[in-house]
């Protein structure tokens, strides 16, 4: 089955030096942006991630140092994969955990901004959990039927992926083939950043999922304890965590000074 789009959604795959999303760099990366027409287009690029790729890393993804040292760094890359992925709905396999949260790192580490406002996020691994619970390859081989050649190679796990999505919506009645749906389908928890260190509860309000103040409303803790922020902002959290709790600061603020504003508006009228 073939996707039903009402714009573009890039499929990507990261490989990395590691699995710490504020630590660790990207190796490879491969997009493969699918249009509502059913053109496609594709590239992949070997990055020089600026630190060494541990032997741990690179017997899992085969990308050795050597290969690496004269490819370009992601900062060089970043506006052209920024272009790529510009107003699109975003894809991959366990890429709301993992993919999605350090591409966001290094987009932000290279001056690029990222975030995930007006597009929606479809997690195929998830989908796949929730229905067999397998690895990639396994899903690749029980939807597609066929065996997935070079496994941890960017280029063929992201093509894999885009195939066993079609797969789940030809397999699943209950699989809506709509981006929104299988975006809400693929999240098991709304997050308010993509490390999972600020989510929203019920009510909608963000609230913290670590450390002392676990479980309490952002804006309560702020308010009370105004050296948190400056000990989250220099401390070792992801950027875009960091770039979320400066935006509900600076509502915050913003809300603060649309107060005092008012409460003098009031005070000068009465005096009239």
């Amino acid at each position: 089955m073939e996707l039903k789009l009402t714009k573009p959604i890039v499929f990507f795959d990261l490989e990395t030096t590691g699995i710490n999303i504020a630590k660790d760099r990207i190796v490879e990366i491969s997009i493969l942006k699918i249009f509502p027409n059913g053109n496609k287009e594709s590239k992949t690029w070997l990055v020089n991630p600026e630190i060494e790729i541990p032997k741990e890393a690179s017997d899992i993804h085969g990308i050795t140092n050597e290969q690496v040292v004269t490819e370009p760094t992601f900062k060089e890359l970043a506006t052209k994969v920024s272009e790529m992925i510009e107003g699109c709905d975003l894809a991959g396999f366990n890429s709301n955990r993992f993919d999605i949260p350090l591409l966001a790192e290094e987009m932000l580490r290279a001056g690029v901004d990222f975030d995930m406002n007006n597009r929606v996020a479809v997690d195929v691994q998830v989908i796949f959990h929730k229905k067999e619970e397998r690895t990639l390859s396994a899903a690749y081989k029980f939807y597609c039927g066929k065996s997935l050649e070079n496994a941890h190679s960017a280029e063929a796990d992201t093509n894999a992926t885009y195939e066993i999505l079609k797969a789940q919506l030809d397999k699943y009645n209950d699989l809506e083939n709509d981006i929104n749906f299988l975006n809400e389908y693929s999240t098991f928890s709304k997050r308010a950043d993509f490390a999972g260190f600020v989510v929203f509860n019920e009510e909608g309000d963000e609230i913290f999922t670590f450390g002392k103040y676990k479980g309490q409303k952002v804006v309560d803790v702020l308010a009370k304890d105004k050296g948190y922020f400056s000990w989250i902002q220099n401390a070792e959290f992801p950027l875009y965590t960091k770039k979320v709790l400066a935006e509900i600061k600076r509502k915050i603020n913003s809300k603060k000074s649309s107060s005092t504003l008012e409460d003098l508006k009031n005070k000068f009228n009465q005096k009239l």
